[in-house]
């Protein structure tokens, strides 16, 4: 083994996270959904998550076999929903292709839909025992300060670099220890803004430390000003619960229930309009503000208190949902919120 890899996995033996969930019962399986969630979301908000998930789905055939509003419910709350829509058609994938066993080769895994290079070397590390070299976002920290790699990461160049060193300093034995240690580096020590070097094991030759410049790295992406967009969410209101309509499987919030929207608050949508009735008071609720990683999305709920309904829903993709009862369909976070504030005021 290398310098750089025998010193982290003496760091990971001796303060190494070895508790988490998913650390425990290790499988292909645990694995995978462990670093699906923990793409772009903390992990003490993973935890809980993760434990409901396993308990709902203890195999990528119950994953499979499940409707697909019931993951997404179990996944309301994490955001990035296209990683609850892909894992589950990857979990259909791997039961109809390989009869329920997760596949074993790197390309077989990156294939499955949602799995990049790096999230595939991880599972095959860590659940498998193989040699491959990981780069998630806290690798990539680590390693563009140790080398002092300049640029942002989301360049193909500098992603290219970066890969290089992961993959020059992955060691062929204890995979497994060497893929944990690096996203705990990351995560415990070289973090993002008061990184704790004293504590490294990697400081003694570590580029940036040596020039005092560790949060010059990595490299920020370029910013730009985030267009603003605005919608009005429709919200009709009829003895205890709300109108939620099913968005389409792609697009933003693919899959999950919403409010009818509208760009304005004046003229009420057909598919309200024949549900609500012709007798009904409205009210403008207080606009906010949901920030998307590109955009912002400026929401004005307008409540519609039905007296009465035109139509029995059949097959039209909407549902009345109980303000008082515990939901069992995914909704946007927007959309949460929403129905926590009314379930207190009506």
């Amino acid at each position: 083994m290398n310098s750089f890899s025998t010193r982290v996995l003496a760091w990971f033996d001796a303060h190494g996270r070895k508790h988490l969930p998913w650390q425990q019962d290790i499988s292909a399986y645990r694995v995978w959904v462990s670093e699906i969630m923990l793409q772009q979301t903390q992990v003490t908000t993973v935890i809980p998550y993760f434990e409901r998930f396993m308990q709902r789905f203890p195999t990528v055939t119950d994953l499979a076999n499940a409707p697909q509003d019931e993951v997404l419910h179990l996944w309301t709350g994490l955001g990035y929903y296209a990683r609850a829509r892909n894992l589950h058609k990857a979990a259909q994938n791997i039961a109809e292709q390989y009869n329920g066993e997760f596949p074993q080769t790197l390309e077989e895994v990156m294939a499955l839909p949602g799995i990049g290079r790096s999230t595939a070397g991880a599972i095959l590390s860590i659940a498998c025992g193989q040699s491959h070299p990981i780069l998630d976002g806290n690798v990539k920290r680590v390693l563009a300060r140790y080398y002092a790699v300049d640029g942002w990461p989301g360049k193909k160049q500098v992603e290219q670099q970066l890969w290089q060193y992961a993959t020059q300093n992955t060691p062929a034995e204890r995979t497994n220890d060497y893929t944990q240690v690096m996203m705990d580096l990351g995560a415990m020590i070289c973090t993002r803004s008061k990184p704790r070097c004293d504590e490294c094991p990697l400081q003694q030759d570590c580029i940036a430390y040596a020039q005092g410049n560790q949060t010059d790295y990595p490299g920020k992406k370029p910013k730009k000003a985030l267009p603003v967009k605005s919608t009005v969410m429709w919200i009709p209101f009829y003895q205890g619960s709300v109108l939620l309509k099913q968005r389409p499987t792609t697009g933003i919030w693919g899959g999950l229930w919403s409010f009818v929207e509208s760009e304005s608050a004046d003229d009420i949508p057909t598919d309200i309009a024949r549900f609500a009735g012709k007798e009904y008071n409205a009210e403008l609720l207080s606009p906010f503000r949901h920030t998307f990683s590109h955009y912002h999305l400026d929401i004005q709920p307008k409540l519609l208190h039905c007296q009465s309904l035109n139509q029995v829903i059949g097959e039209s993709g909407h549902s009345w949902v109980s303000l008082h009862e515990p939901l069992t369909v995914g909704v946007p976070t927007p959309v949460k919120r929403l129905l926590t504030e009314l379930s207190k005021q009506l």
